[in-house]
């Protein structure tokens, strides 16, 4: 490792100081607590991190092979401003899951898990931080109008609901949500990282090897208690069972596929030697690994209820489950955790809107889909504003009054009206509405 640490300037930091202040509140008890938890990891510190000595030519793309930018002003104009949206985007995103983090946290049974959050969400406001360097250490004025300063104002400004990439922007019910997380949206970020670390744009290829290393303790953070919480549900535990993580899995994972960007994307991207691989790749190669993952659990899950099985013996019987359904030793496959099919519970990309069900079948009744989606969906999560939003969403698209690909620009978020102070809490839910113009029209309702 050849790292270099810079800061970005004082009243910056400050500001994000500030900020952590009021969303990430028990930073100081973490640091106070961090040789506790963590004796043998290097001690957390707010700061920008690059790594030296990386490939210097461009590594994909119609450029590749020529020196990679330093500089914002030396790319393309369309270019920057792939890089400028990918560096925003990248902030948005560290900030606000620190937000959604901080509904549950208090809510964790085990102290350890809690501090492996509390921790997640600190690294996660230094990758913001990271980002902010970026804003800031280059002149981004050939690209934006916008200045450094004011980009990162905006993205300080930003509340759950107002952020870049819609799996940011909805509520978490329980720990459950702050674990399976971690484990899928972090594991978005992996991908999402390892391919920044090619970029055509060299401070951001050197911004993500210190990134990634940190994002393997974030998946760590969902995978570890996922794999005790099925253990635990093995035993028939009275805490946790298959199903409250199934459900959380069925919650998220469509979140988590719609972070890749729309299928029929990602081409520019690749051309401009940014990232490696187009969307639609990308989101396979996730949702497999996400798939190797589950079934870790479902071995977990059945070597803790049957623990005189060798290895071999376990994945036997696992195959005969999947293979044949039913029961067998004692162990029903209702009892394991699934894959939902790649398309359920879509709201963005080619499935957007689409009525496929948990397991790939298809709908035509929407009434009868929400009440599918009644059973695979989380209470707590179907009885808040995102779901009744998605629901209020898909009855107009059935009733072809939204294309699917309208109804994904048109879902309601919170917008910020008034000030961008960090502690103003002045937001309204926007609709925006398409008029007889294909324009835009906004109906608002105060929040």
């Amino acid at each position: 490792m050849n790292l270099t640490k810079t800061y970005i300037p004082k009243k910056f930091h400050q500001a994000v100081v500030k900020w952590q202040e009021t969303y990430l509140p028990d930073y100081d008890f973490l640091l106070d607590n961090w040789d506790r938890y963590f004796p043998r990891d290097t001690r957390f510190e707010l700061c920008a991190f690059r790594e030296m000595g990386m490939c210097n030519e461009i590594e994909c793309g119609e450029q590749k092979g020529s020196t990679k930018f330093r500089q914002a002003a030396e790319m393309e104009h369309q270019q920057g401003l792939h890089v400028l949206g990918a560096v925003k985007a990248q902030a948005s995103t560290e900030f606000g899951s620190i937000q959604q983090h901080q509904l549950t946290l208090a809510r964790a049974q085990e102290e350890e898990e809690q501090f492996w959050i509390l921790r997640m969400m600190a690294e996660e406001l230094r990758h913001g931080y990271q980002m902010f360097h970026l804003l800031l250490e280059d002149d981004w004025s050939a690209v934006t109008d916008q200045s450094g300063p004011e980009m990162v104002e905006e993205i300080l400004s930003m509340q759950t609901g107002s952020h870049i990439l819609g799996a940011f922007n909805v509520d978490f019910d329980s720990f459950i949500d702050n674990v399976t997380f971690c484990a899928l949206i972090d594991r978005v970020g992996k991908y999402q990282l390892s391919m920044q670390r090619i970029s055509a744009y060299k401070p951001m290829a050197e911004s993500m090897p210190q990134m990634l290393r940190e994002e393997a303790f974030h998946l760590a953070a969902g995978v570890v208690p996922l794999r005790r919480w099925m253990e635990k549900a093995a035993q028939d535990s009275v805490y946790i069972t298959t199903q409250d993580i199934q459900k959380a899995i069925n919650k998220w994972l469509p979140r988590g596929l719609e972070m890749f960007g729309d299928e029929r994307g990602g081409g520019t991207n690749v051309r401009y030697g940014l990232k490696p691989m187009k969307n639609a790749e990308a989101q396979a190669q996730y949702y497999q690994e996400v798939g190797k993952v589950v079934r870790d659990l479902n071995m977990r899950f059945i070597r803790a209820r049957l623990p005189e099985l060798s290895l071999a013996q376990a994945e036997s019987l696992l195959e005969k489950l999947l293979a044949d359904g039913g029961s067998s030793r004692g162990i029903s496959l209702e009892e394991l955790i699934s894959m939902p099919h790649r398309d359920f519970f879509r709201r963005r990309g080619v499935p957007a809107f689409k009525m496929v069900g948990w397991a790939g079948e298809n709908f035509d009744d929407v009434e009868a889909y929400l009440r599918h989606l009644t059973v695979h969906l989380p209470d707590g999560y179907r009885a808040g504003r995102d779901f009744k939003d998605y629901a209020q969403m898909i009855r107009r698209v059935a009733s072809a009054e939204l294309t699917g690909d309208e109804a994904a620009r048109t879902m309601p978020g919170l917008r910020r009206v008034g000030g961008v102070c960090p502690c103003s809490r002045a937001v309204r839910w926007v609709v925006e509405e398409p008029d007889g113009n294909g324009s835009g029209g906004q109906a608002q309702a105060a929040r």
